[in-house]
């Protein structure tokens, strides 16, 4: 429709409308102009108040600092940094070895008595931890029950992606750790050099010798290595076990010895390491050992061949020993734990069955021969905490705790022991009244106590933490320092293999008395074992002094220069105690092990909450919380 075709009137009602709606818009425009101008000025008003308002900060704050690094006064051993060293309580941070089959988180932390984390400060701290990875152990968490509030940066908390955690924190390396860093690279200096890949290094002859042909020095050593954090050292004793350590051969191995260091080293650096290298390896000879249980009694024989799968018992006799039937639970009930394979546990459980049935204890005191045929005790009478019966009293703790605490047979059995040694065994020497286990043949009591029974004061300890009762603590403490003095009490500050006490003062005479077939030293570890426990649980530092003492007189009296330790034939001789040129294989696996940590203020370098020791130093995971 043309516009000249309308009226005059039709115009101007067009016309009006247009006008109307014109200035309708015009005053709507005006109306939204100044609501939106106000918006404006209080969205910048709002914005310059913000960061008045409590609890909220900057994007990028730059509060709190990097964490500091302790300087080391001692040259770097250890592929890690050290952290700062803590003031308040002893004990570096409280870090936790965690077997790698379980999943680990990082837990959040406070910092001096903050509740919210500065945003940035995540990423500014994942940065300072790739900074200061650290290779010691599976999974390393920091805990915040034992670290003052103030020496951290709190961390998110942020579930584990894989099962070993890259990212570690520092452990403090202090000297005396260092020290014995230092000693096991000279005792694996000389045996890399000398007897790598066999049995034990003959260090003075720069050779070596043969007991089952396995490399037990190397195996011994796998997890001292990890927990020293030796990562070169331990890498390339991986590749040997991966590529040299050959099961299939016709050679005799002994039951309890190749169970302890073999089995035990294997799975226990499994554990730490998480390589499955290890776990195939232990499967493998725990296989082959068990036709040691094919007996008319079921109590093991003491030799198996692992090649052609037969096994016997000695030549003399059908006997085994009893702490050699009763000390190799831990580590096959852990391998049927791992492989779901029940056969491992099921044999060994049987034995321990079998023995809390048997009569011929003494107030729960066993006697120290077993048949194989008829699996009952022989030699009855005799009752010692020494050799052929030491470990079965200490695995009878340790498998009560390694199975969740729930065994209460096995729980009953030490406990009726330990009123069993108060009652027949414990004896006071003179003049200084030193606590001593003696032992007890046809009713006739012996002042002759054994080193290895200075296993006897950490046991105690260990149960007393577990929730026994106090009066074990107490004990631990007395015998300690017994086995103490049977070193200070000798020329070169060693113990002898056996001594015998005085229990009659006599004018000029010592507590401690040596036989001249006893005087000799094996570099043994159940003393530094000992105070490795007591000083974990009371954090009295007088027992690391006494390990220090230990360590420096093995280096006196038993260092051999080109690399290497000694044992030794006269520990009363100190201008020539006659070395023997042997380094038996638990000097690196467990001595030197137990110095580490007995030197370390980390409760949860091997945390005792965790895990359990073998009777050859070699951690093995508790199974379930107590």
């Amino acid at each position: 429709m043309k516009w000249k075709q309308l009226s005059r009137l039709q115009r101007s009602i067009i016309l009006f409308l247009f006008a109307f709606l014109a200035v309708c818009g015009v005053i709507s425009y005006t109306n939204m102009g100044e609501q939106w101008k106000s918006l404006r000025k209080k969205s910048s008003e709002d914005q310059k108040t913000e960061p008045e308002i409590p609890g909220l900060k900057p994007a990028n704050p730059a509060v709190l600092p990097e964490p500091q690094k302790a300087e080391a006064n001692y040259p770097e051993l250890s592929p890690q940094k050290h952290s700062k060293p803590l003031h308040v309580r002893r004990g570096p941070p409280n870090l936790q070895i965690r077997p790698p089959r379980r999943d680990a988180r990082v837990k959040a932390r406070d910092v001096a008595g903050k509740t919210e984390e500065e945003p940035g400060q995540a990423d500014k701290e994942e940065k300072t931890e790739k900074s200061i990875i650290s290779w010691r152990g599976a999974v390393i968490e920091p805990d915040q029950s034992t670290e003052p509030p103030s020496s951290i940066i709190k961390e998110p908390e942020k579930p584990s992606s894989v099962e070993v955690e890259d990212q570690k924190e520092p452990v403090p390396i202090n000297e005396r750790q260092m020290a014995v860093i230092e000693a096991f690279r000279h005792a694996w200096k000389g045996y890399k050099a000398f007897a790598w890949g066999h049995d034990e290094l003959k260090p003075l002859s720069k050779s070596y010798s043969e007991w089952f042909g396995l490399g037990l020095t190397l195996i011994d050593a796998l997890d001292t290595m990890w927990i020293l954090g030796l990562k070169e050292e331990f890498e390339e004793a991986k590749k040997w076990v991966a590529t040299d350590l050959l099961l299939d051969k016709n050679v005799d191995v002994n039951l309890f010895e190749s169970t302890i260091r073999i089995l035990g080293g294997l799975l226990s650096a499994y554990h730490l390491s998480g390589d499955s290298l290890f776990l195939e390896k232990a499967k493998d000879i725990g296989s082959r050992l068990m036709p040691a249980f094919n007996t008319p009694s079921k109590i093991p024989y003491s030799d198996v061949n692992i090649g052609r799968g037969t096994a016997h018992p000695p030549r003399w006799t059908s006997d085994s020993t009893v702490a050699e039937v009763t000390s190799i639970q831990l580590e096959f009930r852990e391998l049927s734990h791992l492989t779901g394979d029940k056969k491992f546990q099921k044999a060994v459980d049987a034995v321990m069955k079998h023995v809390h049935s048997l009569s011929g204890k003494n107030d729960g005191l066993v006697p120290m021969f077993i048949n194989t045929n008829s699996g009952q005790f022989t030699h009855l009478g005799v009752y010692t905490l020494g050799a052929r019966a030491d470990s079965y009293y200490e695995y009878l703790l340790k498998q009560w705790i390694q199975g969740g605490k729930k065994e209460n047979e096995l729980l009953e059995d030490y406990m009726r022991a330990i009123e069993g040694v108060k009652k027949h065994l414990l004896r006071t020497s003179q003049p200084k009244k030193l606590t001593f286990v003696g032992e007890l043949a046809h009713g006739h009591f012996s002042a002759k106590m054994d080193h290895l029974v200075c296993f006897l004061p950490g046991t105690l300890a260990l149960g007393a933490h577990n929730g026994l009762t106090a009066d074990h603590m107490e004990l631990a403490k007395a015998l300690i320092e017994t086995c103490y003095q049977m070193y200070a009490q000798v020329e070169t500050g060693l113990s002898p293999e056996i001594v015998h006490f005085n229990l009659h003062a006599q004018k000029d005479r010592k507590d401690v008395e040596i036989k001249p077939a006893d005087r000799h030293n094996l570099l043994r570890p159940e003393t530094v074992e000992s105070l490795f426990y007591l000083y974990r649980f009371t954090g009295d530092k007088k027992y690391q002094d006494w390990g220090w003492e230990i360590l420096q007189n093995f280096n006196k009296y038993t260092r051999v220069p080109s690399g290497g330790y000694t044992s030794i034939n006269n520990v009363q001789n100190p201008s020539n105690p006659e070395p023997r040129d042997k380094m038996e294989s638990f000097f690196l696996g467990e001595t030197l092990k137990y110095m580490f940590l007995l030197f370390s203020d980390d409760v949860d370098l091997i945390n005792l909450d965790k895990y359990v020791f073998n009777t050859e130093a070699h951690p093995l995971p508790i199974w379930a919380p107590a």
